[in-house]
């Protein structure tokens, strides 16, 4: 019997492809996370966590999914390290310079009107869009009266935010995404350069506060007049996708702002018709208290 047909007969007498024990393996590797840290990664898009738990395997000379696991089980460092690769961090200053000149014009006026303002800035990773939006509300001269909550379930990244220190290499395109969004001066009016790396002002971040919170698990921590979660939920499946923005909705008032990124939309969740679009390209929503979810 050739040696293809032999391969296949074995896989079929074992009970299934590869492809099929992998499935299992990820299943199982999901539900060990979640119960032994906490951490629920089971209603993510399955494609995107295979794609990043092979890369896992190779870069840590692992055999198979059952080897992580069982890796994973005992050794809390390993463990970290899975988490590095499962998070969500790919992110720059000004991304899509489109939306923060639709925030500009759309979003700061209103905000111009409130007394105090709070923003929960969802899934921020390494912070670089969060200093992004505390330098425009400071140049809306709205940063003082302003509170912003930046979330994530990564404490590496958290800290990486806190610290405000990022590569020198990526300033130029930063710098250009800036003055595309509608920036007041230069970006270089707001970081120092040392040692190939820039630091940003520390009074861009007197009015944020970092917190750990998980989407998949974690509830509202607080009314806030606008939410910003950019390219995020497209990491997520349907249903957790709808658990996201029900949290949403309730963690805004009447004529709260939800600011989500250019590839998601509210579409085909039940809270679609609670929202009107101010701006459809940007993907820019308002809670609208009088349309019924």
């Amino acid at each position: 019997m050739p040696s293809e047909e032999k391969n296949k007969k074995n896989q079929e007498d074992s009970g299934g492809s590869s492809a099929d024990i992998q499935s299992i393996e990820m299943r199982l590797l999901l539900e060990a996370v979640f119960l032994r840290y906490g951490y629920d990664f089971r209603n993510y898009s399955k494609s995107h966590l295979r794609r990043r738990i092979v890369h896992h395997l190779g870069m840590n000379s692992l055999s198979s999914v059952s080897e992580l696991q069982a890796k994973i089980m005992w050794d809390r460092s390993a463990f970290n390290r899975l988490m590095t690769d499962l998070s969500i961090n790919v992110t720059e200053m000004f991304r899509d310079p489109e939306f923060y000149q639709a925030f500009r014009t759309q979003v700061i006026p209103m905000l111009s009107t409130y007394a105090h303002i709070k923003i929960w800035h969802a899934g921020c990773s390494t912070g670089e869009e969060v200093y992004s939006l505390a330098i425009l509300l400071k140049e809306a001269g709205l940063l003082g009266r302003a509170q912003i909550y930046a979330t994530d379930f990564n404490k590496y990244v958290l800290e990486v935010a806190r610290e405000g220190i990022y590569r020198q290499q990526e300033i130029e395109l930063y710098e250009q995404n800036y003055l595309k969004a509608g920036g007041q001066g230069k970006l270089s009016d707001y970081y120092t350069s040392r040692y190939g790396s820039v630091i940003f002002d520390k009074s861009l971040t007197k009015k944020v506060v970092f917190v750990d919170h998980n989407l998949a698990t974690d509830g509202v921590f607080a009314e806030v007049n606008v939410i910003v979660c950019r390219n995020v939920l497209i990491y997520f499946d349907r249903i957790l996708q709808s658990r996201v923005i029900d949290l949403f909705y309730h963690s805004l008032p009447g004529m709260g702002v939800l600011c989500l990124g250019t590839r998601e939309s509210l579409r085909f969740s039940e809270w679609e018709s609670s929202f009107a679009v101010m701006d459809p390209v940007n993907k820019i929503f308002k809670k609208d208290p009088t349309l019924a979810p």
